[in-house]
């Protein structure tokens, strides 16, 4: 798995910010990438609830969190992942020209926390809003949900290159630089991942928790296009606030009378 990160471009940004500010799809099926949290105190999954076409889960504040992506392909693809709004990579207010991570064909990883550096990242966290990273860092308008915006890698043809003929005592000449490429250069690869209905009570947030080693290589992506081909969802909250909204519907314990629940009259209380 790898990340990415587009090449400063005026006609690029101008072109994907109808793509950056358009909604993600929360709840229809994924095409290219899976997308799950999982609560990492628990060890499961977090099962998702819908309301309206989206899908959201309940955390537990305090708990730490991880973020799953699972390749549904049989090629490589870039995921621009954003929690909150924010970059998980860069920390940059999130847009999908951002850095992301590369997955290889099939591959599941599960993402740990905000990247600090190619060997660290910050754990999530369920936290109270006003304790998210995203609030801290003065961006507290999309905290509660987590995307990816997903791109297929252009496919460069491959040149076919003969070895030079030479005489004795003459060195081969040396191969020409390969030419630049006018896409982006990708950034990191993390190697695979090491391992709570009354009124709402705060909402939840992602917070910036305690570092945790997490070792990413280097690599190269080329999106083979400007526009996501693919843009998944979820939100999140905690059950009570989840309760409050009416995404969870709980079950009322409903009793039928009976007619006969005992054998005897008894006497009634004194007074």
């Amino acid at each position: 798995m790898h990340v990415a990160r587009a090449l400063p471009s005026l006609v690029l940004l101008s072109t994907l910010f109808a793509v950056a500010t358009a909604p993600a799809a929360f709840a229809r099926p994924a095409r290219l990438i899976d997308l799950t949290v999982v609560d990492r105190d628990t060890g499961q999954p977090l099962a998702p609830h819908y309301k309206e076409g989206r899908a959201h889960v309940a955390g537990v504040p305090g708990h730490r969190y991880a973020v799953r992506l699972t390749n549904r392909s049989g090629a490589r693809v870039l995921a621009v992942l954003s929690v909150d709004g924010v970059n998980a990579v860069t920390g940059e207010t999130a847009s999908p020209d951002q850095g992301g991570y590369v997955l290889g064909p099939w591959e599941s990883t599960q993402i740990l926390g905000w990247r600090k550096s190619l060997d660290e990242v910050a754990q999530f966290t369920f936290t109270a809003l006003p304790d998210s990273y995203a609030s801290q860092t003065g961006r507290p308008a999309n905290v509660g949900v987590i995307g990816v915006a997903v791109f297929e890698e252009r496919q460069v043809p491959i040149e076919r290159k003969r070895t030079p003929q030479v005489s004795a005592g003459e060195a081969p000449a040396a191969a020409p630089a390969a030419p630049r490429e006018e896409a982006e250069a990708a950034d990191a690869v993390p190697q695979r991942a090491q391992a709570s209905a009354a009124r709402p009570a705060e909402r939840l947030g992602t917070g910036h928790g305690e570092r945790e080693t997490s070792t990413v290589t280097q690599t190269r992506f080329v999106r083979a296009s400007s526009r996501p081909a693919e843009q998944v969802a979820i939100g999140y909250d905690s059950y009570r606030n989840l309760v409050a909204r009416g995404i969870i519907v709980r079950p009322v314990a409903e009793r039928e009378p009976v007619p006969f629940p005992g054998a005897f009259v008894p006497d009634p209380p004194r007074r």
